[in-house]
């Protein structure tokens, strides 16, 4: 008796270690399942929307947004925690040999074309910057409105992004200051609400936040911005003029005018057919581009047409 009791311990033992063995089956198509996406914030005015719309194309796929910055979003990703990250940088070597080394496929699709939008206080009228003075304004060279706009009564100029891990803090780092410190005026906020909301009360505030942002989502043209606050200008050369500063509207962004853009990219792990392959598909197709535009970004495969309005 014990020891037929005995073995048949064994073979239930066997039998569960068996189990465990076996690979999870995934049940997720390019259209149905559950999945995480990690989402850099600078990017949540654009992709709530896509959700919502890829949803309710889809009623069998549920996406979960998990908004962060994007270093930390790809950190995910690497871990393989989640399989789909929406970001402001593609993968670099380094990271596709990690996702390599754990027999998964990296794969990267850019999908829209954003700007990094320099924002005032409604009553500040200096509406023209030259890049040479934003980094001086950043780099601490440069500490008060009068140093830029002679006769200013405003005082410090008060600088503030959205958070300090951000991606665009990590832009403007390299493509204004290239390298040099950021000086003692610099300020973070919680989040880009947060700056928006900061600029809005503070009359000697720039807030530097996603184009994404500060759209006025009743403008179908996408040329006119949230009269909460207002845009300056940029130029890419010493001395700011109106007609060599362009604001970041999607025809200066797409036609290269306008010079602090960046890209926009999806990154997954994931095999192609699967959830997260399906909502990648979809962010690059015609709907998800739609989307992009209405945003008031650039679309990547979208074609865009510029037209003249003479008065």
């Amino acid at each position: 008796m014990k020891k037929a009791y005995f073995s048949l311990l064994i073979l239930a033992l066997i039998g569960t270690a068996c189990q465990r063995q076996q690979p999870t089956t995934r049940t997720d198509t390019m259209t149905s399942g559950q999945i995480q996406v990690a989402i850099d914030e600078t990017c949540l005015p654009f992709m709530r929307d896509e959700i919502a719309v890829f949803e309710g194309l889809n009623p069998e796929a549920s996406i979960t947004p998990l908004y962060m910055n994007d270093e930390a979003a790809i950190d995910l990703l690497l871990k393989d925690s989640l399989r789909l990250v929406v970001a402001a940088r593609d993968f670099t070597q380094a990271e596709k040999d990690i996702i390599k080394a754990n027999k998964l496929l990296a794969r990267s699709n850019k999908i829209a074309k954003d700007a990094v939008a320099l924002i005032i206080h409604r009553n500040n009228k200096d509406t023209l910057l030259a890049l040479p003075t934003l980094k001086k304004i950043l780099t601490g060279a440069i500490t008060d409105w009068k140093q830029v706009i002679p006769g200013s009564t405003l005082g410090p100029i008060r600088v503030v992004f959205d958070n300090p891990s951000s991606s665009t803090i990590r832009f403007v780092k390299d493509t204004v200051c290239q390298g040099e410190a950021f000086g003692p005026n610099i300020k973070s906020q919680p989040s880009n609400e947060a700056v928006i909301d900061f600029v809005a009360n503070t009359p000697n505030a720039l807030g530097i936040i996603g184009a994404g942002w500060i759209a006025d989502k009743t403008d179908t043209l996408n040329i006119k911005f949230s009269d909460r606050i207002r845009v300056m200008a940029i130029t890419p050369y010493d001395e700011a003029r109106e007609d060599n500063s362009y604001l970041p509207q999607p025809a200066w962004i797409a036609m290269g005018r306008y010079p602090l853009t960046r890209d926009l990219y999806v990154l997954t792990s994931d095999a192609p057919s699967h959830l997260p392959s399906g909502f990648m598909h979809f962010l690059g197709g015609e709907k998800g581009q739609r989307l992009i535009l209405k945003s008031g970004l650039v679309p990547a495969n979208a074609p865009l047409r510029v037209i003249s309005v003479k008065q």
